[in-house]
């Protein structure tokens, strides 16, 4: 895997969200041909779960963390951001209300999954690289409320492409090693703007979780509680879909990856 984050970040903005992407029929054609990958082991009795964003850890390990609890593992979400900038000029809803709206749907997608509410941080949207050192005193408070318990963390991939992602993930490692816990790392604008086999990608560090078809509709009503994102606000341009079609398809799949 290259060494130069910038790179992604580079790769994602210049395959807009509004394009295909790399299609999902093209990532399980390869799917289909290279064989599995390990089973995700999380041998923890506390799962520490990032987001950049109100719905990333939904989106991107919805089933993973779902089935976690349900395993008496204790799963904590942190949402860093506010989601207030993923609309910027919208007609219809101000910042402030739309990081409202975006904390409800959060609230009611980790009920849909079986999970307490998530911390919400309210750090401002797109800027978490301006905030570095607040995303990581955030975190170790989190990992520091119960040192005696065997914690893990989950964050977004630190090379995903979107800076609020990658800071994420860059704070999260820092974190774990401070701590000495173990990290795994959900990608998901990865599968966007990589190709596969791309050298870019660490495959030899993948593992995944198989969802049957109950998990994937949980997953999938969870998602569909993201109205803000799956919906478009209005039609104005400026209140488009976020998250599309041709995006959900390779997000709402019978596997969830992780990179260890």
């Amino acid at each position: 895997m290259t060494s130069d984050a910038g790179s992604m970040s580079e790769r994602f903005a210049a395959t807009p969200v509004a394009e295909t992407g790399t299609p999902e029929a093209e990532w399980q054609r390869w799917f289909a041909t290279r064989g599995r990958w390990p089973g995700v082991d999380l041998s923890v009795e506390r799962l520490v779960v990032l987001s950049a964003h109100p719905d990333d850890e939904v989106l991107g390990v919805g089933a993973l963390i779902s089935a976690a609890a349900r395993r008496g593992i204790e799963v904590v979400t942190v949402c860093l951001s506010d989601g207030a900038a993923s609309h910027p000029g919208s007609p219809t809803l101000t910042p402030e209300q739309l990081a409202g709206r975006r904390r409800t749907e959060l609230d009611s997608a980790t009920a849909l999954l079986g999970l307490s509410p998530s911390r919400w941080c309210g750090l401002p949207d797109g800027t978490l690289a301006e905030h570095e050192e607040e995303v990581e005193a955030i975190v170790s408070r989190v990992l520091a409320e119960k040192p005696d318990v065997a914690t893990g963390l989950l964050a977004v991939w630190a090379h995903d492409g979107h800076p609020d992602h990658e800071t994420v993930g860059r704070c999260a490692r820092r974190v774990g090693d401070r701590f000495g816990v173990p990290l795994w790392m959900y990608p998901i604008w990865m599968w966007h703007w990589a190709t596969p086999d791309d050298p870019a990608v660490p495959w030899h560090r993948v593992q995944t979780f198989d969802l049957d078809d109950e998990a994937l509709e949980r997953k999938r009503a969870a998602v569909e509680a993201f109205v803000t994102q799956v919906d478009a606000l209005s039609d104005a341009p400026e209140d488009a879909v976020v998250l599309g079609p041709h995006i959900l398809a390779r997000l709402l799949r019978h596997r969830e990856f992780v990179f260890v």
